[in-house]
């Protein structure tokens, strides 16, 4: 998988990679985006937009985000193991579930901002 998303955006979902994305391979998840893995084209135009920095290639996914390799390969895959071919996301889609383990990711607290 050429590019993924990271824990960065679990809680934050900007959703502004969305918009760059030439071939709508970016999902919207209940906590967070995911790239699809076999519809990203590796154009970067996603990495480059990110608000959070979010979004990285695989092999540079390294430490505690390296796991978001899988996770978001995972997240497309489907009861019996294979992979699910949605074909495109558009906004209004119906988010799709959560990786198990974005689901049971601590909750981000909101940034306060001083007065």
């Amino acid at each position: 998988m050429p590019l993924i998303i990271t824990s960065a955006c679990i809680d934050v979902k900007d959703g502004i990679c969305t918009t760059s994305c030439p071939v709508d391979c970016i999902y919207e998840g209940e906590r967070m985006f995911y790239i699809h893995p076999t519809e990203c084209i590796e154009c970067g135009m996603c990495e480059s937009i990110c608000p959070v920095d979010a979004i990285r290639y695989d092999d540079e996914a390294t430490g505690a985000e390296a796991k978001f390799v899988r996770i978001n390969a995972e997240a497309f895959h489907d009861a019996s193991g294979q992979i699910d071919e949605p074909g495109g996301w558009y906004k209004g889609s119906t988010p799709i579930k959560d990786h198990p383990e974005v689901a049971a990711h601590e909750a981000r607290q909101p940034e306060t901002q001083d007065q």
